[in-house]
């Protein structure tokens, strides 16, 4: 009878610290992830708009400059987990990672309201520095909160990036809105206060206990440690607020090196940090390839060739909040309820990934049980197809402008559906293959790589943006929409083309690839 009691009590303790089958813990972090993706996609969905309308207005080229700064960025953003998730690692744990990285952000898109062009880069700085150490942390917490072999654990994931993609659907249709119809500021003051309440919602969760011992520092003696005067919390404070004007000079460098100009376009501080990681990384992996033996050679090499495709893919897919948004604005008729806006457009992808994702996932599995799903090459293949017909779509659009160079909104909304059917064929499944792949002395490696091919990814942005910049005429006078329709419509043509290039690419290597899959296992 005792015993039957503890069991009765164990499950009772056990049921109050879940909601609906799950750690509490795992509904905090939806929360606080919901907020934060909600400012940061909020604040992207605007960020090209300000820049060519306000901030670089006064410049003939600001389509140009626009393309820099935003590749920049993006390429910085993206790349800064990398030390955050270290830092985290080693240092702070999970949860003072998230505040801080949360504060910066939140402090970032409350600068972007303040009508000052050095505000604005010291803003972007604030928010890729706040990125580098929530980001990761963040996703990384979610599996903490589940032991080892736990089968809810997958679950789990999907429940929190479903947070992530309606914080990133709500957000440019409400920003987007105070922007257009109050001015930008509004807007990113809104992106703001999503942030604070994501950090405010994370702080509630520590207060109410729900992580239990989960994401504290790893080795809380470090933190005593004092260097200069200062422990180890605070010194890493002032180092990240040192970092940020550093950051901000640096996406701002299009002044400095405006006259340096290759292939792929002007050269800036950004691009030469990304030309110096390049070398190294291929590098390591060269030397790396003569350590191992024949069979983690295939491992690596598949591991690398996904790599690559997934930067191409997403190289096109981050367009949207470039090129495409500024397409919308000036070539598609914008009057369905939402959509409004150029800058609500930027929510048609997350839609499309919040209804598609759960039938795509079943869909994988009933075609297991008919042993008929596709190799992962394949799959990167469809993906890529899908990327191609959607900027296809893009270019036919043309057929259908009316006088004024105005394309209906329907060819848009097929764009993004084919757009995030490409991301669902491609993303999940590479990011579950990259660990199997990767030769075990280097996944962590890999891992990172694989992560930073989203930051290479803004590198092609920087690139196709600078090529299809519609910069103002010496009179002054704004380039015609007519113009305007043909220029991009031929430049998606041409993006579409390199897409299914790469998907012919992709399935003429597969064979190949799928044989060396199967050797590895």
């Amino acid at each position: 009878m005792a015993e039957t009691n503890a069991t009765s009590d164990l499950n009772t303790e056990k049921r109050s610290h879940e909601m609906f089958g799950h750690p509490k813990g795992l509904f905090y972090l939806f929360f606080a992830e919901l907020w934060e993706r909600f400012s940061f996609y909020g604040m992207r969905a605007l960020l090209t708009l300000y820049m060519v309308q306000q901030v670089f207005e006064a410049l003939a080229n600001r389509d140009t400059v626009s393309a820099i700064v935003y590749s920049s960025y993006g390429s910085l953003v993206y790349a800064s987990p990398l030390i955050g998730g270290r830092i985290a690692d080693q240092i702070l744990g999970y949860r003072k990672s998230i505040m801080l990285g949360g504060i910066f952000m939140a402090i970032g898109h409350f600068v972007l309201a303040i009508e000052n062009n050095v505000a604005f880069f010291v803003a972007l700085a604030f928010i890729i520095v706040g990125n580098g150490y929530f980001k990761p942390n963040i996703s990384t917490f979610v599996g903490a909160l589940y032991p080892t072999g736990d089968t809810r654990k997958d679950s789990g994931f999907t429940i929190f990036h479903m947070g992530i993609n309606i914080g990133a659907f709500l957000s440019p249709i409400l920003c987007g809105w105070l922007g257009a119809n109050y001015g930008w500021h509004y807007g990113f003051a809104l992106a703001g206060i999503g942030m604070v309440a994501g950090v405010i919602v994370f702080q509630r969760g520590i207060n109410n206990g729900v992580f239990h011992d989960h994401g504290l520092p790893p080795y809380p003696r470090k933190l005593q440690e004092k260097k200069l005067g200062l422990k180890t919390e605070p010194r890493i404070w002032v180092i990240s607020l040192v970092t940020v004007p550093l950051i901000a000079v640096l996406l701002s460098s299009y002044e400095f090196i405006a006259g340096g100009t290759s292939f792929l376009g002007k050269i800036t501080f950004v691009n030469l940090i990304f030309y110096a990681l390049s070398i190294f990384i291929l590098g390591y992996i060269g030397w790396v390839m003569t350590t191992i033996d024949l069979k983690a050679r295939k491992q690596l090499a598949v591991a690398m060739f996904l790599t690559v495709f997934m930067t191409l893919f997403w190289g096109f897919h981050e367009l949207s909040g470039n090129i495409i948004t500024l397409f919308s604005e000036r070539n598609v008729t914008l009057d369905v309820w939402l959509f409004d806006n150029a800058a609500a457009t930027n929510a048609l992808n997350p839609l499309f990934i919040i209804l598609l994702a759960i039938p795509i996932s079943a869909l994988w599995v009933k075609l297991s049980k008919s042993n008929i799903n596709p190799r992962t090459p394949y799959k990167f293949a469809m993906g890529l197809a899908l990327l191609g017909l959607g900027f296809y779509i893009l270019f036919l659009s043309q057929g259908a402008a009316n006088e004024a160079g105005k394309v209906p909104f329907i060819f848009l909304v097929l764009m993004y559906l084919c757009l995030s059917l490409g991301e669902l064929f491609t993303y999940p499944v590479g990011l579950s293959k990259i660990t199997d792949l990767s030769p075990k002395t280097i996944v962590a490696f890999m891992m990172g790589v694989w992560f930073l091919s989203s930051a290479y990814a803004f590198q092609i942005v920087g690139f196709v943006g600078q090529r299809l910049a519609i910069d103002n005429l010496e009179s002054g006078e704004a380039v015609p929409a007519t113009e305007t329709l043909q220029i991009y419509t031929s430049g998606f043509e041409s993006i579409a083309y390199v897409a299914l290039g790469g998907a012919v690419v992709v399935v003429l290597l597969s064979p190949l690839l799928n044989r060396w899959m199967d050797e590895i296992h």
